[in-house]
């Protein structure tokens, strides 16, 4: 569903992310974990076409930067990318035209679950920071694409919507949608993750399953701080 082939970004002679491959199955929850300046969002946002970059990303198996592409992909952003004039109402009404979407009340549904419902009728610029973020996702999840790609999601969030973000991630899962979650938070993803990649300077450090086998060699807190703490010299670690 998602696939990232060699991709290498550079700022100058500074390079962000270096020859970076994976891929997220659908029906697969899959993690970027890193400190910050790791490279984390620079891939992210080279998934959503916003970055030049050398490689190949695909989506729903069509170049990222196509119109297809963009049918199939929800991008959840670390700053919400909203419209200061436009109500909460106005934006999912934006964005279901955007996508020829009909109303079958699903946005409503979202607005609901997102306690965004009652203010419905504010202006963008009239919201806290937290709710402009449960905008961002409920205009994400609008379209409902196959490939869903959030840059951390939890940030400024109350716990009542961390809480139905997490059922939303495993909801995802089982409806058999492709959901990449960049985070530094580790105890935010939980157990709910399929595979893990831990990047330090660009690269992958380590990438490690969610299976019995291996957590319980290993937890991934625990390989998380040993190769960010330096006790580990990275060199695509797998486990």
């Amino acid at each position: 569903m998602l696939t990232i082939d060699h991709v290498t970004k550079r700022y100058g002679k500074t390079i962000a992310n270096n020859d970076i491959s994976f891929s997220v199955d659908s029906g697969q929850i899959a993690i970027l974990l890193g400190p910050n300046g790791a490279g984390k969002s620079t891939i992210i946002k080279s998934i959503a076409g916003l970055l030049r970059f050398a490689g190949k990303i695909e989506v729903d198996g069509h170049p990222n930067k196509t119109l297809e592409a963009k049918r199939s992909l929800g991008y959840i952003p670390e700053m919400p990318a909203t419209y200061d004039l436009l109500t909460v109402g106005e934006h999912l009404e934006f964005i279901r035209r955007a996508y020829r979407v009909e109303d079958d009340g699903y946005g409503q549904r979202l607005l609901e679950r997102f306690e965004l419902w009652d203010k419905k009728d504010k202006l963008g610029k009239e919201l806290s920071k937290g709710m402009l973020q449960k905008l961002s996702i409920c205009c994400a999840l609008l379209h409902k694409p196959k490939v869903l790609v959030f840059d951390e999601p939890m940030v400024g969030l109350d716990p009542h919507a961390i809480k139905e973000l997490k059922l939303l991630f495993r909801e995802l899962k089982a409806e058999g949608a492709a959901v990449l979650i960049s985070t530094h938070m580790i105890d935010s993803v939980e157990d709910y993750w399929d595979i893990a990649h831990i990047m330090v300077g660009g690269s992958f450090a380590a990438t490690k399953r969610n299976t019995p086998e291996e957590i319980k060699a290993q937890s991934l807190e625990d390989l998380f701080f040993q190769i960010t703490e330096g006790k580990e010299t990275g060199g695509g670690v797998k486990v």
